[in-house]
């Protein structure tokens, strides 16, 4: 379920990272066929809450949280200090911690099967409260090494852009709590809702979390445009046999630069990306038509079911007949075809 969505903001709460969730959920699209979310905003912290040379005074108190589907904690500006201060400079300032009402607000809600999702630095808050502990989680990779310190028993990956370890959902900095938030709207509304979503925000609709954080370069910054229009030739050719060699050819590089090009401009691999998009359109077809599980992989590129199902489940951990029962809420209703 994902109707009750709570932000929480607390001193130092950086405001783009909190415009984020507020934009994914706060606003209202029900013209477009979209969920309207009840959302709110919630004071972590006695306010008023300042952030920059700004200060907020929420409307809600942690009593808000007891009620919330997902809560959102955004990135705070001294959430943490740097591991690698200057030494000559003296010991860094003690960790900022963390209010233990809001910290066992968090907890209660964990327990009683709510999600909790953090931007960038706002994973501190989760380490303090203690659900970091045996989870594989991230951060923005600049914080990530003191986030390990700090929290010895969390798994942190500093080179991912999110991490779902349901109930707990981590991001790294700034638009990749974009991409976590749309994320968690397609595991739980499907593709056409959070296509929807991405549309109005003017945003690519979904990047796999195992990307790298860090990416050399934006898509396709050559004056010719040759892999960007690449990239768009294959989000309509999914269905087509596609090799290294082949799209090298197609942009006009040889298959060592082609590799290394890809990876610098996209944060992944040729073939990751092309299963990641053929996944896409996999669980699309599966939401949204009732056509058999051969034919979906016959139009997704993976050849046949057996393809498809062994590619769904190491990306989505449950198989398309599955998911589709799943999603459409008729865990009962017999599978289809394939």
């Amino acid at each position: 379920m994902l109707r009750n969505i709570a932000v929480v903001v607390v001193n130092g709460f950086l405001p783009f990272e909190f415009g984020t969730v507020c934009e994914v959920f706060g606003v209202d699209r029900s013209d477009d066929g979209l969920p309207r979310y009840d959302f709110a905003v919630v004071a972590g912290e006695p306010p008023p809450l300042r952030a920059l040379d700004f200060t907020m005074q929420p409307s809600h108190g942690l009593e808000r949280l007891d009620e919330a589907d997902l809560i959102a904690l955004p990135a705070v500006s001294d959430a943490r200090f740097q591991l690698d201060a200057d030494p000559a400079a003296g010991p860094p300032s003690a960790a900022r911690r963390f209010p233990e009402d809001l910290l066992e607000a968090l907890r209660r809600a964990v327990d009683r099967g709510a999600r909790v999702l953090s931007v960038c630095s706002g994973a501190f808050i989760l380490g303090d409260a203690g659900l970091l502990d045996d989870r594989r989680c991230t951060t923005h990779w600049r914080h990530a090494a003191e986030l390990a310190r700090r929290y010895p028993h969390a798994k942190v990956d500093p080179d991912v852009l999110y991490v779902d370890d349901d109930p707990v959902i981590t991001s790294a900095g700034t638009a990749a709590g974009i991409d976590a938030c749309l994320y968690l709207v397609r595991k739980e509304q499907g593709s056409r809702v959070a296509n929807g979503i991405a549309r109005r925000m003017v945003v690519p609709p979904h990047r796999d979390g195992g990307q790298a954080q860090y990416v050399v370069q934006p898509i396709a910054p050559s004056c010719d445009g040759s892999l960007r229009d690449l990239l768009e030739w294959l989000r309509v050719h999914l269905d087509q046999p596609l090799s290294v060699r082949h799209l090298a050819a197609r942009a006009n590089m040889s298959e060592r630069t082609f590799a290394r090009r890809f990876v610098a401009d996209t944060g992944t691999t040729p073939q990751r990306w092309l299963i990641g998009q053929r996944i896409l359109l996999a669980q699309q077809l599966l939401e949204e038509t009732d056509e058999t599980v051969d034919t979906i992989a016959d139009r997704t590129g993976f050849g046949n079911a057996t393809a498809l199902r062994h590619h769904f489940r190491a990306w989505r951990g449950t198989t398309p007949n599955a998911y589709r029962r799943l999603f459409r809420g008729d865990p009962s209703s017999p599978p289809s075809v394939g």
